[in-house]
């Protein structure tokens, strides 16, 4: 049998609300319709954002305490409804999902690491995706530092995928020029990193807490580890598929 391609799919808030206030059940099932479609040469692992964004649609809490707080007893109300989501949405396909939750103080013991290969090795090769995001409710670094874009880079590198796509909300880096003249110009195979770097113009993300420079942060990550990145506008129905097929403008870090 062919080795299958092992992807990590980050998918960020943005892009599962469909920069909307809303999670996006539509784009839940065109990532599961992909998927679907690649699982014969290609694997998949997700790291999702989305837990807060889901809370939001519920609950809307009152504290006289700091806001990080607030945020993470959301991430605790949001994650059992977004892994039912996906749940629901994917088991339509045919397709097994399992929860995953991680901190980034995992990724500096040697024992959590050895762990957390083993368990998703297990989980990929019975046929389960992954579906990973960082244990919010005791952790606080996607809320302060970036919408899951470095767990998803340290998870990639750990387990040694094949590709990293980040599914964000452009079409990839722009080019700093185009930006400035308001006509965003996709900057579309990257081999030298440091003059990637001089191009970035770093915005927030609405609804995540990332932005482009957390993309590149974490493409740093995973250039360390020789895994090929792509940025990929996750808004647009199949884009992996398209990206696959080279139908779209996306960047490529080699």
């Amino acid at each position: 049998m062919q080795k299958k391609k092992r992807i990590l799919l980050k998918i960020g808030s943005n892009t599962l609300t469909k920069e909307t206030d809303n999670i996006s059940r539509g784009k839940i099932e065109d990532i599961a319709n992909q998927i679907a479609k690649l699982q014969d040469t290609c694997e998949f692992i997700i790291v999702s954002s989305g837990a807060i964004a889901v809370a939001k649609q519920f609950v809307k809490l009152e504290s006289k305490r700091k806001e990080i707080f607030v945020k993470q007893a959301l991430a605790s109300i949001g994650q059992p409804h977004l892994i039912r989501i996906y749940q629901e949405t994917f088991r339509e396909l045919g397709l097994l999902t399992s929860q995953c939750l991680l901190s980034y103080s995992d990724f500096e013991k040697e024992q959590s690491k050895i762990n957390i290969v083993n368990t998703i090795n297990v989980l990929v090769n019975n046929n389960y995706i992954p579906i990973i995001n960082e244990n919010d409710t005791v952790a606080t670094d996607e809320i302060k530092f970036g919408d899951n874009d470095k767990l998803g880079a340290l998870t990639a590198s750990l387990l040694e995928v094949d590709l990293f796509i980040i599914a964000t909300n452009t079409n990839g880096i722009y080019t700093k020029a185009s930006m400035e003249d308001h006509v965003p110009k996709t900057i579309e195979e990257v081999t030298d990193f440091n003059e990637l770097q001089k191009q970035v113009v770093n915005t927030k993300s609405s609804h995540g807490s990332g932005g482009m420079q957390s993309k590149i942060e974490a493409a740093s990550v995973t250039k360390k580890a020789n895994i090929e990145t792509w940025i990929v506008n996750g808004l647009e129905d199949n884009f992996i598929v398209n990206a696959f097929e080279n139908k779209v403008p996306f960047t490529k870090i080699r």
